[in-house]
Parts: structure tokens; sequence; C-alpha cells
């Protein structure tokens, strides 16, 4: 059993589930509510169920389940029961559930909470745009709610598949408790008799998560803002059904920093995108449970088991949660500075494989990547950024324009002296480390009369095409001896070109 807390409200062993309909990529929006659910469970030694809500067909999409669970599986939101785990309540694909939702709506019209609807989609277009003509409330005008058994019969005839509709009660209010909102009060007649079960014979959400949230045990239902306007609907249901309800929770919206909702227009939305651009799972997964939640005004920085210790439903505001891609880039650079070496070098393979030249010979050595990664670990935010910035340290062709040899104050041959008289003192070196090197070269740009600026930014550019990279010494020193004087060599050669 659960101790008491969470306002009183957490009494029984805790069931959440994520019922995410397999209708695209799963975006923020949706992996923010696993998430919580997912905690929630956690924090209470509960169980996290992941049910797959497929009975809007026309409108799913391939892949999308995969999609899903990968999401999931990368934050190491691992779930209980549902797909490819199994449980005693499944199948957990609604697709696979369709005879409960049948009785369930069977039942419903032998009670006289349910009727059937016979009204064809033109005649509800027309009635729609009539409503909208006359600024009426959207809504169904229950013209099929009354028919006589004559009139059933009769429509039956004509060959009509009907909808089943919910008879929502005319008067009265339906209420609730919500963990975030509070008392909640809806006025029956403004809640119009929503549709259970369509003509193809599939559930609305409306039914299909009522009963499927009953059969398999649901404590608390964890979801978006978005659906608190379908929750009286529910109850109303759930009463109908002679069924308990859960708890609920709706989740404030997530907003752009322009407080607008969401959208591609603010960066990508899918989980996956976020992925596929570098963000490490542990900055994301502690990113998105700070979105709308909180401990105290000064904590950012959580571990997964911190998270799990520390969350409740009375921390999570009512106001919208703004997604500031800044800030999800410097959290994900501090948990990137927080990668062992090693880490690193794993973590960034994948990326350097799939965004290096074609002519860069795959696998990478691992050990050679190893010596790369350091260079550069302080300096991103993102493993996307890490090809570009080290893209030199493995490919064998430089394609920079000559004049970035030469540093300011210098001219074609003064450079060309510099790089001939650097070639030849670097080839005569026994070792090759970057505290060599720098004992080296300091005292040279010396002897050519130039700054070390002038004569490290010449190397820099010779031996990596670039103008700023990390540390000279060490970058030459992990390239090695044999590349860096190739390089300075073909420097040599491009100015002769170019003069």
């Amino acid at each position: 059993m659960v101790p008491d807390v969470e306002s009183n409200l957490v009494t029984t062993p805790v069931r959440t589930r994520f019922a995410p309909s397999p209708t695209g990529l799963p975006h923020v929006g949706n992996i923010r509510t696993a998430l919580f659910a997912w905690l929630f469970a956690r924090h209470h030694g509960g169980s996290f169920i992941v049910r797959i809500e497929d009975t809007d067909v026309a409108r799913k999409v391939e892949g999308a389940v995969d999609a899903i669970l990968g999401s999931l599986r990368w934050l190491g939101l691992d779930w209980d029961e549902g797909p490819e785990v199994g449980g005693k309540y499944g199948p957990y694909f609604q697709s696979q559930r369709l005879d409960l939702y049948h009785r369930a709506a069977e039942r419903l019209v032998r009670q006289g909470n349910a009727y059937y609807c016979y009204c064809s989609p033109q005649r509800l277009d027309e009635m729609r745009k009539e409503q909208t003509r006359r600024k009426m409330p959207p809504g169904y005008d229950r013209l099929c709610r009354n028919l006589s058994e004559a009139e059933r019969r009769q429509k039956e005839a004509e060959g009509i598949t009907p909808v089943v509709r919910f008879k929502t009660p005319l008067i009265g209010q339906t209420r609730f408790k919500d963990f975030i909102w509070g008392n909640v009060v809806f006025e029956n007649n403004l809640l119009d008799d929503l549709v259970l079960l369509k003509s193809d014979g599939y559930p609305t959400y409306h039914l299909a998560n009522i009963v499927d949230d009953h059969e398999m045990e649901i404590t608390h239902v964890i979801r978006a803002e978005e659906w608190l306007s379908s929750t009286p609907r529910h109850v109303l249901l759930y009463d109908a059904m002679g069924y308990a309800p859960p708890r609920f929770a709706h989740l404030p919206m997530i907003l752009g920093p322009d407080r607008s909702k969401l959208s591609k227009r603010h960066g990508a939305v899918s989980v996956a995108e976020y992925r596929e651009q570098g963000f490490l799972p542990e900055a994301m997964l502690n990113f998105l449970a700070l979105l709308g939640w909180s401990l105290d005004d000064k904590t950012e920085l959580f571990t997964r088991e911190e998270l799990i210790k520390s969350f409740s439903l009375e921390r999570v505001s009512k106001t919208g949660a703004i997604f500031n891609i800044e800030k999800l880039k410097w959290m994900n650079g501090v948990y990137i500075r927080g990668l062992t070496a090693d880490e690193f070098a794993w973590r960034s393979i994948p990326f350097l494989e799939r965004d290096l030249p074609p002519d860069v010979a795959r696998p990478l050595p691992v050990e050679y990547v190893r010596e790369v990664m350091p260079l550069v670990q302080e300096r991103v935010k993102t493993l996307l950024e890490v090809t570009p910035l080290t893209r030199y340290f493995f490919a064998e062709n430089l394609d920079y324009d000559a004049n970035l040899l030469i540093s300011k104050g210098m001219d074609g041959e003064s450079t060309v002296r510099a790089l001939e008289m650097s070639q030849k003192r670097l080839t005569e070196l026994k070792t090759f480390d970057a505290g060599v090197l720098e004992a080296l070269l300091r005292p040279l740009a010396e002897e050519l009369g130039l700054k070390t600026g002038q004569l490290f930014g010449t190397l820099r550019t010779a031996v990596t095409g670039e103008t700023a990279t990390p540390p000279l010494f060490q970058t030459m020193a992990v390239l090695g001896r044999e590349r860096c004087l190739t390089r300075i060599q073909e420097a040599i050669d491009r100015l002769k070109r170019s003069s």
C-alpha cells in the first residue's frame, strides 16, 4: 500500500498508464506526459502501463508505434505492462480489444444511457454550419435521442449503420477533483451527446479509454490539459457503467518562448528529432521533468533517482510550461561536460560515422576517437556539434582558401618561410607531444621575427584548414607528426600556386 500523501488522494497501489495514439511521431508533450506518469508510479512503488490507442484507423501512421516505444526506451522509461512486455490485463493494443467496447456500448444502450444515432455526415455538417451562422455553440442537436422503435426500424431498413451516442444528462452538474486544478465543476447542459461507437465499429477515445482504464485497474490518469474539458463526460460514463473513476491530473500546456502553443516553428517537436540533434537522454529527461514541475525555486539538475524521489503532483503548476531550446542546450552541455572521456567518445561515434564525409573510412578507430574527443568536450552543447569541430582529425583532404594561411601583418613570402622553417624543425623532433611542440614553436616565432599568434595562426590553418580550433599543440599532437608534416607541405604548395 502507498502512504497517504499527495493531498490525501493516494491510498491504493498506484497504476498509471501512457496511452498514445500511433498517428505520428511522439512529440515532447506526449513524452512529458509519459514521464510524469512514470515518475508518479515509480515514486509510489506502483506500476506504469503502456497502452496503444490505435482505433483511429484513418490517421494511423506506419512506424509510429516503434517510434513511441523507441522514445520511451531512449529516455529509460521502462514499462511494467504493455507491448513487448505483456501482462495479465492485455492485449495492450485497443484494436485487439474491440469486443470489450462493443459490449460496453450495447450495455449502455440497454440501460438507457446511450442511443443509436442515424444522422448522416452531410446532415451533421449542415447542422454545424447553421449553428455557426446563428453564432450558437457547436454540438449535436439530439435529433435521434428520442426516436421511437418504429422510427429506428425504418432507419435500419434504409441500410443506415448508426453510431452510438451517450445520453448526457440535460440538467445538473458534474464534479470531479483534479490533483492540479482542484475541484472542477461543469454544467451538464453545456455538454453534448458524444459519440461512443463509430459506424465503422471502432470506439471513440471517450469510450475506449474508460473501458480500458477500468479493466486495467488504472488508479491515476495523468494526461494533458486539453482533456480537462472531456473529463466530465468521462465521469458521467464511469457513473453510467458503474465503475469507480480513477484520480485525474491534467498537466499544463507546453508553450513556446512567445507563450503560444509549442509548434514546429519553435524548433523540433518530435523526441526522435532531439535525439538526432545530439541531445543526451539524461539531459532530455531532466529538462522535460521541469516543464510544469519543480522541486523548489533553484534546483535545475536532477539524476533519474533524484527525480523519482522528489516527484509529486502537488508541485505541478497550472501555468503553461515554457519550452526554451536555449535552456535545453545549456543543460545538455552541462551533461556532456559531466561525461567521462570514454563515455563522450562512445556517445560521439554514431554522429561522427553518420556525418563525416564518405571518404573517411568506417568504422572509426575507437582509440583515436578517444584521443580527439577531450579536445572539444568543453566546447560542445550537443553531439551534433562534434563532427564540424573535429572533421579535420579524420578527413585526409582539407579544403580552405590559401589566404587564410596568411596571418595579419604577414604576406605570402613570410608565410611560406615560416611554414618551411616549422616543417624542418618539426621533422627533427624525437617526440611529438604537446609540451615538446610548445617548447619548439614559441622560440621559433621569435627567431622568425613573428608574434606567436601569427605563427600559431598560420600553423593552425595549415594542419586543420580552420582558423579556430582547440589548443594548437594538443591538436597537432593528436594529428601526429606524419599528418602535420604532410599538411604543412600541402599548405606551402597551395601558397606557391596562388602567388
